[in-house]
């Protein structure tokens, strides 16, 4: 379920934190410093994928979603705070790198302890868990593997190069199938989630060949195999992403006004897979834009299609 560079301090200028002021570092600003370890954008963002992913599952049957606001709330809220959770994760082992790189962040400026951040994830998990199970079987499945998955992540498979990218693809296809849990309908959901997984994968490792640069302690894919072959493994995601569009409308789940945006995204996915090659960055930007209409496409064509 969904996944995070420089940030500059409010006073327009980077102070390295050992020269921060000591008042940066009192206790009174615990709310802004939860406040700016939640990152809020990225939790509603989550949350509001998986009432898009609940929208599509019931067939754009806008009256059942408003007969059962319960359960639309309970799927926002999970995937909110388990976006907070994941963040909160991300902050404590990163804490190190995020004083460069992040220096605006609760804990390298001082707002907040390693320790706090990392209980905070734990507690959040632990509560999240627990509340899938009262939702369905399907939710608490993905809910409590998807957890697993993070801390796996952060401890070990982000500097492990493919595993660790298909990991986060994973998570990103998981939110949409989150949505379809909490209404235990799962099929048309579960294409959502493959052709996310499988642009994300894409996009995954073209973000790995423009960090190459700076990932001389990381074994990604590109470190291990080189730019170019990394760059066919990437084109390869994205082209199992543009041969499987077209199945929700041949299957009859979505309807014409499905094509015209998600052609836009295919055209977009195979620019990228051709600029991986020469220019990762903005392939993965490209890459990004297609996700979107992607989204955009299944938002339509369940729209239209009811």
């Amino acid at each position: 379920m969904l996944a995070a560079r420089n940030r500059i301090p409010p006073n327009g200028f980077y102070t390295p934190v050992s020269l921060q002021p000591t008042m940066n570092r009192k206790r009174g600003s615990r709310p802004r410093a939860y406040f700016d370890l939640m990152r809020p954008l990225n939790c509603v963002m989550g949350g509001l994928a998986t009432v898009l992913a609940i929208f599509i599952a019931l067939e754009g049957d806008a009256e059942q979603m408003l007969a059962t606001p319960i359960v639309v709330v309970q799927g926002f809220l999970i995937a909110f705070f388990f976006t907070f959770a994941g963040n909160a994760l991300n902050d404590y082992f990163d804490r190190e790198v995020d004083r460069d790189n992040h220096p605006g962040r609760p804990i390298p400026r001082g707002d907040m302890k390693p320790r706090e951040a990392l209980y905070t994830a734990a507690t959040l998990f632990a509560l999240l868990v627990l509340w899938s199970f009262f939702v369905t079987w399907w939710a608490f499945l993905i809910v409590s593997s998807s957890a697993l998955l993070m801390v796996g992540y952060e401890v070990r498979l982000k500097a492990s190069g493919l595993p660790g990218n298909v990991t986060i693809s994973w998570l990103t296809g998981c939110a949409f199938l989150f949505g379809g849990s909490v209404v235990d309908r799962m099929t048309t959901v579960a294409l959502m989630a493959l052709l996310a997984f499988l642009a994300s994968t894409g996009r995954e490792i073209v973000k790995d060949i423009e960090d190459m640069g700076g990932d001389r302690d990381r074994r990604t894919l590109p470190m291990r195999i080189g730019q170019k072959r990394s760059a066919t493994v990437a084109a390869v995601g994205f082209g199992a992403a543009v041969a499987f569009s077209p199945a929700p409308f041949i299957l009859d789940i979505m309807g014409i006004w499905y094509v015209l945006p998600v052609v836009l995204a295919d055209v977009m996915f195979i620019y990228s897979a051709v600029l991986g090659f020469s220019n990762p960055r903005r392939a993965q930007r490209i890459a990004k834009v297609g996700m979107l209409f992607g989204m955009l496409a299944f938002f339509i064509g369940t729209l239209v299609n009811m």
